[in-house]
């Protein structure tokens, strides 16, 4: 299985695209891993709310591929523990599930659409962080779910 991690918005931050591929060369020892950035959009200063989610919701639609499983990184989604999240990610491994997509939406969320063909959402926590943050926690707890299923000591209960 293939996890994929989409996510609108450049990293400014040099300190946290270090960080995010400490992890992302972590994970190729557990599983095909891949991190796609969809471009700011542009002008987009002069588009309503609803507008910008459209347009946000087109170019993620168009990285799906007919039989990926999307999920979405949403406030209002389930929450998970890192262990219930390992069982989650070993559960689509099972499946015989070929891509797991996980987005992160823009400042404003998801489109309708993106909602419609969503699979499942998740919530990293009821506080509300930076997305170039959430990037970084969705790496680390991928990683830390495979090494919780492999029984490494990097999680301690």
């Amino acid at each position: 299985m293939t996890i994929k991690l989409i996510a609108i918005g450049k990293t400014d931050s040099k300190s946290l695209l270090q960080l995010i591929s400490e992890y992302e060369n972590r994970l190729k020892h557990y599983v095909k891993f891949e991190l796609e950035i969809i471009p700011d959009i542009k002008n987009a200063k002069n588009l309503t709310e609803a507008q910008q989610k459209e347009k946000e919701g087109q170019l993620i639609l168009k990285k799906l591929g007919p039989t990926d499983a999307l999920v979405l990184l949403d406030e209002n989604g389930r929450q998970h523990s890192s262990v219930e999240f390992s069982a989650y990610l070993q559960k689509k491994m099972n499946s015989g599930l070929k891509q797991l997509v996980f987005v992160i939406g823009g400042p404003y969320g998801f489109s309708p659409e993106v909602y419609a063909k969503a699979k499942g959402k998740i919530s990293l926590s009821k506080m509300t962080f930076s997305h170039q943050m959430v990037r970084l926690f969705v790496v680390e707890q991928i990683y830390r779910a495979f090494t919780i299923l492999r029984n490494e000591p990097y999680h301690h209960q």
